[in-house]
Parts: C-alpha cells; structure tokens; sequence
C-alpha cells in the first residue's frame, strides 16, 4: 500500500505543498491562486491533502498543549485551564458581592454575546 501511496504522490508533485497550505488555513480558492492553477483542478487531483491538510497541524498543537498541561511550572497552569476549559465544559464564573443597605433597587444585566470571527 505504501507503494501505491508513494506512486500517487509522484504523480502529484505539488501533494506537499498543497497539503502545507490547506493546513495553515488557506482555502482551495487561494491555493489555487499560490499555485497558479484552477481551482477545479486542483479540488480534483489533490482532494485528499486539501481535506485533511488542517487534520495534521490541529493534532500536533494538541499534542503539545496536552505536553504542557501534564507539564510543571506557569505555562502547564495556563495549558491546563485551557484544556479544561475546551474539553471539560469548565468555565468561569462571576460573584459580585454588595453590602451596606441601598436606597433604591440595583439590577445587574451582563450578556455575552458570540461574535462572528471574519
């Protein structure tokens, strides 16, 4: 199989480059453009690295995250919240305390909005 694999990628010399770019979040659009090629074409001889380009860079920022959340010191704090908070629904909470009597009634309105990321 592995020959097969090494065939189809002498086959499509741009497999790597291709791959590099989807992982770093390009779209086939602009890979196309990087490459000077179409866009159809490229969809249609390099469907598999355009697909899973982004699979390989997101598993190795997890590995390292993991690493430095099992980690000792500061940055295994910061990883380690991180990580709970993504994988382990944690979250954060607000407690605001008042004392002393208030003449009139106090409401306290905080919404969070999700925001579209351009």
């Amino acid at each position: 199989m592995s020959t097969e694999f090494e065939a189809n990628r002498c086959d499509r010399p741009l497999s790597s480059k291709v791959e590099a770019l989807a992982g770093f979040g390009l779209t086939a659009a602009d890979i196309a453009c990087v490459l000077a090629t179409d866009e159809q074409n490229l969809k249609a001889t390099y469907a598999h690295e355009l697909e899973s380009g982004g699979i390989k860079p997101t598993a190795r920022v997890a590995e390292s995250l993991y690493r430095k959340a099992t980690g000792e010191g500061r940055e295994a704090v910061t990883a380690a919240i991180f990580w709970l908070k993504t994988r382990a629904r944690w979250k954060e909470t607000s407690v605001h305390e008042v004392e002393g009597k208030l003449d009139t009634s106090v409401t306290f309105v905080t919404t969070y909005e999700d925001q579209k990321l351009l």
